[in-house]
């Protein structure tokens, strides 16, 4: 089960998400081309991205969108690893799921949670080191 998420523009609310059923090379490739499909014309975007094997073995990558790997053992340099502890904190954790449907309800019902709170995602993204990237 993967619920598949990228803070568009860190420090925004601007995001974008999709829960699958499993985590795999397949299912990053999924999300991959329908996140590339989201974004605006003449848009690239850089995804910043830790080294689970299933991000890395990818070799279907839109032109629109660039991989860029953490170092090894550095969840702190990741915006995604906040939104994953939040989603834990306040929706996911300490519960008993009746099956696979009922997880991916949770982990979306999880999600429009968090987009319904104006200013949470862009806090929980807002990576100082982020900022001073120059966007060209």
């Amino acid at each position: 089960m993967g619920l598949h998420l990228r803070c568009r523009a860190p420090g925004t609310d601007d995001a974008f998400a999709l829960v699958l059923p499993k985590v795999s090379t397949e299912a990053m490739s999924l999300y991959l081309e329908h996140f590339a499909r989201s974004l605006p014309p003449n848009v690239h975007a850089v995804l910043v991205l830790d080294q689970a094997g299933w991000h890395l073995a990818n070799d279907e990558i839109p032109d629109n969108l660039t991989l860029v790997h953490l170092p090894p053992y550095s969840p702190e340099l990741n915006p995604v690893e906040r939104v994953w502890l939040y989603l834990r904190e306040r929706w996911l954790s300490h519960r008993l799921f009746a099956d696979t449907t009922a997880i991916i309800e949770a982990c979306c019902e999880a999600w429009n949670c968090l987009c319904a709170e104006p200013g949470r995602l862009a806090s929980l993204t807002d990576y100082p080191y982020l900022r001073k990237v120059k966007i060209y």
